[in-house]
C-alpha cells in the first residue's frame, strides 16, 4: 500500500512541477516582454529609455523574440530556458536580436546596460514563483 501511494504521490508530483514550470516560464517571458519596452523611437534617434532599465522599442524584433523552451525532464529536475530566438533580425539590420539583445543586458560599448532579462527572472522568483507554487501544489494534493 505504502509502494502504490509513494508511486502516486511521486507522479503527481512530476506533474505538477512540469505545470508550475511552464507557468513561470510564461511569467518570465511576459514580463522580459514589458521590460524590453520602455517606449519606443525611430531607429537613428535618441532612446527615451535610461541607462539601468529596459530598452526602447525601435522595431519590435527584440521584444517578439523572447520565447522559451518546452521544458524537459534532466538528472537534476525540470529545466525550460527563457531568452531570446536565434536568427530574429529587424526589418533594417543584420544582427540578430539574440546578440543584440546580450548587448543591452550585458552592456554597450558605453558601459550602458538595459537590462531586460535578468529583471524578469528576478520579479518572477520573488513575486511569482511563491504564487504559482501555491498555486499549483496547494489544491488536490494527495494527502495521507
Amino acid at each position: 500500500m505504502f509502494t502504490r501511494l509513494f508511486v502516486e504521490i511521486g507522479a503527481a508530483g512530476e506533474a505538477k512541477a512540469r505545470e508550475a514550470l511552464l507557468k513561470l516560464g510564461d511569467a518570465a517571458v511576459r514580463q522580459a516582454q514589458i521590460n524590453a519596452s520602455s517606449g519606443s523611437h525611430p531607429r537613428g534617434t535618441p532612446t527615451p529609455a535610461r541607462p539601468g532599465s529596459g530598452p526602447a522599442i525601435v522595431s519590435g524584433t527584440l521584444r517578439r523574440s523572447i520565447a522559451r523552451t518546452t521544458p524537459v525532464r534532466t538528472a537534476g529536475g525540470w529545466e525550460l530556458k527563457v531568452g531570446t530566438k536565434p536568427g530574429q533580425v529587424p526589418p533594417y539590420g543584420r544582427t540578430p536580436s539574440s546578440r543584440y539583445g546580450l548587448y543591452l543586458e550585458t552592456g554597450l560599448r558605453n558601459g550602458a546596460t538595459y537590462p531586460f532579462l535578468g529583471p524578469a527572472v528576478r520579479f518572477v522568483r520573488t513575486t511569482v514563483l511563491p504564487q504559482v507554487f501555491q498555486a499549483v501544489f496547494r489544491p488536490g494534493w494527495p494527502r495521507l
